[in-house]
């Protein structure tokens, strides 16, 4: 795997306080392979290096009281700055609960641009003003509580850099998903023709693809109308079925 030589490769910069935890999987599979060749890079940036004091102190209480510790802003701000000069222009990402749901179409965006740099978030928060300062977009991966952003970090750039060229070998694979048209994926067989008792259904094995086609995309709609039945709006309109992340 290859990135094409005019190709810029996809730059990830994550600033954390556990920098031992990337690339983690993201060394693995797919992006493991992409990485070592070159389609993108990664470099992670210890927080705690750009503390000043004898402690190397990165947080501190919350004004106005209350439970938990604050990341500061001036430490996570010098730290950003060291990351992302003024010409950069990737888009800075704060993974947070409260930011916007990550979707399908804002990783598209992502693997179609130069990079991220990501900031991973720890204990209560981080002080807003750095957030407002330096133009950080909070990006949520779900309704939930982690530790801290590295695992949603992972997750973002796992999403990415499989979208990025040549890091897929089938590139019809990165077009064919869940969310790509609203709706979630059909269900998928293989052989052995039968299982337990269970078979393939008959219209997959017809090799009539125009049955096939609306077989998947009706089990599509089915499956989207049972479980996400929110997505249903945004996928009129779309004429083909979708495959799974």
């Amino acid at each position: 795997m290859e990135p094409a030589p005019e190709q810029t490769p996809f730059r990830a910069t994550v600033l954390t306080l556990y920098p031992e935890m990337f690339p983690g999987s993201l060394g693995l599979a797919l992006a493991g392979k992409a990485l070592a060749a070159g389609a993108w890079t990664l470099d992670a940036i210890h927080i705690r290096d750009f503390a000043t004091d004898r402690h190397r102190s990165v947080d501190d209480t919350p004004a106005g009281g209350g439970a938990g510790m604050v990341l500061r802003a001036d430490v996570l701000a010098r730290a950003i700055d060291a990351a992302s000069s003024d010409g950069d222009t990737r888009p800075r990402l704060l993974m947070s609960p409260r930011g916007r749901p990550l979707t399908q179409a804002r990783v598209r965006d992502l693997a179609a641009g130069p990079g991220a740099v990501i900031i991973c978030g720890r204990f209560e928060g981080i002080d807003q003003r750095v957030i407002d300062a330096r133009g950080l977009e909070e990006v949520s991966i779900g309704d939930y509580i982690l530790s801290g952003g590295e695992v949603a970090a992972q997750v973002l750039l796992d999403a990415v850099i499989r979208l990025l060229p040549g890091v897929m070998g089938n590139e019809v694979s990165g077009t064919h998903e869940s969310f790509e048209d609203g709706l979630l994926e059909h269900p998928h067989y293989t052989r052995p023709q039968e299982w337990e008792g269970r078979t393939i259904p008959d219209v997959l094995t017809s090799g009539n693809h125009a049955k096939i086609d609306a077989w998947r995309r009706a089990e599509a709609e089915r499956l989207t109308r049972e479980r996400r039945p929110d997505l249903l709006g945004a996928a009129k309109g779309h004429p083909s079925g979708c495959v799974s992340v």
